[in-house]
């Protein structure tokens, strides 16, 4: 987004945070780092005191952090932008995580599936070329 009238440009998304209760960083490893193959990010010592964890790849960075009355997010969910969507089906569902197909997208595949403490993940990926009106 181009410099306007206001001064500033949004120029993109840095994290989405998602809430884990205390002890759970090995829970998300398996899930982050070994199911969908992200890289697990160095936290900065002050806010590795903290607990959680941080992971990256293609773009994206999910940080996971520690909510001592945790619930998990059951309707707020990341959409997380996929290429072969069908493949990454697979992977999950041979991982045992249930993949909720939806076509209530138009212009986009997409599913829902759950994280291994219960947030809700969003997993589309676009079929058609549309002009961003962003």
């Amino acid at each position: 987004m181009a410099l306007g009238t206001l001064g500033y440009s949004l120029d993109g998304l840095h994290h989405v945070l998602l809430p884990i209760p205390p002890g759970a960083e090995d829970i998300c490893r398996e899930f982050w780092g070994g199911i969908l193959g992200m890289t697990e990010l160095e936290k900065p010592p002050a806010l590795a005191a903290r607990g959680g964890c941080w992971f990256g790849g293609g773009g994206l960075e999910v940080h996971l952090g520690v909510e001592e009355d945790f619930r998990p997010n059951r309707k707020a969910h990341p959409g997380i932008l996929v290429t072969s969507l069908p493949a990454l089906a697979k992977r999950l569902e041979g991982h045992g995580v249930t993949v909720t197909w939806d076509d209530n997208l138009p212009g986009h595949t997409r599913f829902h599936a759950f994280d291994k403490l219960g947030n809700r993940l969003e997993f589309l990926e676009p079929t058609t070329v549309r002009a961003s009106s962003l």
